[in-house]
C-alpha cells in the first residue's frame, strides 16, 4: 500500500506532531502525515475493514425450494423491465419444459405482473400457512398485486414495503422451482439492497432503452448490483427499433447503438435486442428470448 497521508486543516493554529509538517495556506496550515505500512499491515486493515463494513447485514438465506435465481431490473422506469421479466420466464420454460419457472413481483408500489400473466384472485393458504402462487401459461406468479384491489395505490413508508418485501421472500410456497425471475422495481435503493442482500442470486438482467437518459440509469444500476456482488448477466435494449407495419421501414425512434456502447462501457453481452411492436400480449414476445436461450444455452 502506498503512503497515507491526512490532510487536517487548522484555522491558524500551529501543530507538529508524529514527524508531521505545518504548510502554510490562506491564513491556516495544514498538517500532512505520513506513513508507510508494510504488505501485512495493509492487509490486515484491510481485513479489517471488510468485517466493519458487514456488520449488520443480513445473512443471506436460499429461498426454499428455488435453484436459481435471476433479478431483471432498471435503473429508470418505463424501459419495459415487466414486459421483459414475463417473457424471460415464459422463454426459460419454453426453452426446456422440464424446467419449473416462477416469477415474484416485488415492485410493490406499482405491481404489473397480475395484469401481464391475466390473473385475478386471493393466493390460497397452504398448511404451513404460506401463500401459494397463482398459475398461468406454466409460470407459478407471485404479486403485491393479488393482495390489495386493482386501483387501491399502496400509500406505506419504508419500514412497510420492507416487511412486505419480506414476506413475498419467505412466506410462499413455491414447491420446486429450477428458476425464480424476480421482476425489480426502478431505481437503486432500498427494495433492491434487501433483495440482494437476503438472498443467493444466481444473476442480474439489465433492462434499458437506447436513449441516454435511460442508459445512464441503466449503467447505475449494473454497478449497484456489482458492489453487493451479484453478476450481471448482460443488457437487454429495449425498444430497439420500430418497424412499420405497412411499409416495413424501420426506424430507431429511440437511437441505435446506446446499449452497444454501455455493454462495451461496462464489459458485458447485450443479451436481445427487443423491437417495439404492437402485439396482443407481451407473452407473444418471449419467442425472441427463446431463440436465444437456445442458441446460448441458457446463459440468461
Amino acid at each position: 500500500m502506498g503512503t497515507w497521508r491526512r490532510l487536517l486543516l487548522f484555522g491558524g493554529a500551529s501543530l507538529r506532531a508524529c514527524g508531521g509538517a505545518c504548510v502554510p495556506l490562506g491564513g491556516g496550515r495544514v498538517l500532512v502525515w505520513g506513513r508507510q505500512f508494510s504488505g501485512a499491515e495493509s492487509e490486515t486493515l484491510k481485513q479489517r475493514r471488510t468485517q466493519i463494513m458487514s456488520r449488520g447485514l443480513p445473512k443471506q438465506k436460499p429461498i426454499d425450494g428455488v435453484k436459481q435465481v435471476i433479478v431483471v431490473a432498471s435503473g429508470k422506469g418505463g424501459v419495459g423491465k415487466s414486459t421483459t421479466a414475463v417473457n424471460l420466464a415464459l422463454a426459460l420454460s419454453a426453452n426446456d419444459s422440464s424446467k419449473a419457472v416462477g416469477l415474484l413481483d416485488v415492485d410493490v408500489y406499482g405491481p404489473s405482473i397480475p395484469k401481464m400473466m391475466n390473473l385475478k384472485g386471493d393466493p390460497e393458504l397452504s398448511q404451513s400457512n404460506l401463500m401459494r402462487p397463482l398459475l398461468n401459461y406454466g409460470i407459478a406468479c407471485m404479486s403485491m398485486g393479488f393482495l390489495i384491489e386493482e386501483t387501491a395505490p399502496i400509500v406505506w413508508r419504508g419500514l412497510m414495503v420492507m416487511s412486505a418485501i419480506e414476506k413475498l421472500l419467505r412466506q410462499v410456497d413455491w414447491g420446486q422451482l429450477d428458476y425464480l425471475v424476480v421482476d425489480m422495481p426502478p431505481g437503486t435503493g432500498d427494495v433492491q439492497l434487501s433483495v440482494s442482500q437476503n438472498i443467493p442470486i444466481s444473476g442480474a438482467v439489465i433492462i434499458s432503452t437506447p436513449q441516454d437518459i435511460a442508459l445512464m440509469d441503466a449503467h447505475k444500476g449494473a454497478e449497484m448490483f456489482r458492489k453487493v456482488h451479484v453478476p450481471v448477466l448482460g443488457l437487454v435494449q429495449n425498444m430497439s427499433v420500430f418497424q412499420c407495419p405497412k411499409c416495413k421501414h424501420k426506424t430507431h425512434i429511440f437511437g441505435a447503438d446506446g446499449a452497444r456502447r454501455l455493454a462495451r462501457t461496462l464489459d458485458l453481452d447485450i443479451l436481445v435486442r427487443m423491437p417495439l411492436t404492437v402485439v396482443a400480449s407481451p407473452v407473444l414476445e418471449h419467442r425472441l428470448w427463446t431463440r436465444r436461450l437456445s442458441s446460448h444455452g441458457s446463459r440468461a
